[in-house]
């Protein structure tokens, strides 16, 4: 069997991934390991012992830190940041499938906020909320935040979705008898249906680990990545590697599920095709 040879433009790329994944993945090998620093272990190589110490000492309270309550915090914020940008992208998507007066500057309305620095919009909405009397947090004010950061994305997402979508199944689905609301549930919610997962994995990533728009945002408690920033300058022990760590499992977890519905989704449509 005659093999293509490689040209010199496949090596040069070759090795510009290499090195990019090197570039992403190094300093966090570096984390987890350091994670695993025995009792007397400190924040630099090399390893004093191989240990769960940290790990066990994250569910201890702690003098400066709050693990658990802002963890669940930016959880919480995550989910309703997904719920909210996929219903709205979706519905977006919908809207955007037919050309209506305003539609254009509409918009880019909604993906202007993607041209902004997000620490001025954070500033903006904190501004807001405290001339209008109401305290900022992380409920509110960040939530709202944070939207200005997902469904751009969102809403860009699903307009790719529907520009590729062919009306064809719908107007068959039509001539057999069915009404709007059984086309769209039974024919065009299915065949989307990765994609909504995907919007929401990406909306739920994008707020979970949001910093600059929750700086100004979140009121008197933090989410977690505004926790782990205080925590850089006040702990000095391996105990915020190991947080590092646990989210950073966590974070793979909820992609690894995702990538989980989506693949049985897809092949229960195989299966239906």
């Amino acid at each position: 069997m005659n093999h293509e040879k490689r040209t010199f433009e496949f090596y040069v790329l070759a090795i510009f991934f290499i090195v990019f994944v090197l570039f992403l993945y190094g300093p966090l090998s570096a984390i987890v390991i350091l994670s695993f620093q025995g009792p007397d272990g400190g924040l630099t190589f090399p390893l004093n012992g191989v240990s769960l110490h940290w790990f066990a000492n994250l569910f201890e309270k702690q003098a400066v830190g709050d693990f658990g309550a802002s963890f669940q915090r930016s959880f919480i914020l995550g989910l309703m940041v997904m719920v909210v940008t996929v219903v709205v992208s979706l519905l977006a998507g919908l809207a955007f499938r037919r050309r209506f007066r305003g539609s254009s500057l509409l918009f880019y309305a909604t993906v202007a906020s993607l041209v902004v620095p997000s620490i001025i919009i954070s500033l903006g909405i904190g501004v807001v909320f405290q001339q209008g009397g109401l305290p900022p947090a992380w409920y509110s004010s960040a939530f709202g935040a944070h939207l200005t950061w997902t469904l751009p994305f969102g809403v860009l997402i699903m307009f790719a979705v529907f520009n590729r979508f062919s009306p064809a199944y719908e107007e068959a689905a039509r001539d057999l008898g069915a009404s709007s609301w059984q086309t769209f549930r039974h024919v065009v919610l299915p065949m989307i249906a990765p994609s909504l997962i995907g919007v929401g994995l990406f909306g739920f990533t994008l707020s979970y680990d949001e910093f600059a728009r929750t700086l100004m945002t979140s009121g008197t408690y933090n989410t977690l990545p505004l926790e782990i920033y205080g925590m850089t300058t006040n702990v000095t022990t391996p105990v915020l590697y190991a947080l590092g760590t646990v989210t950073t499992l966590f974070s793979f977890t909820i992609i690894l599920v995702a990538l989980g519905i989506m693949t049985m989704l897809g092949r229960r449509q195989a299966k239906k095709s």
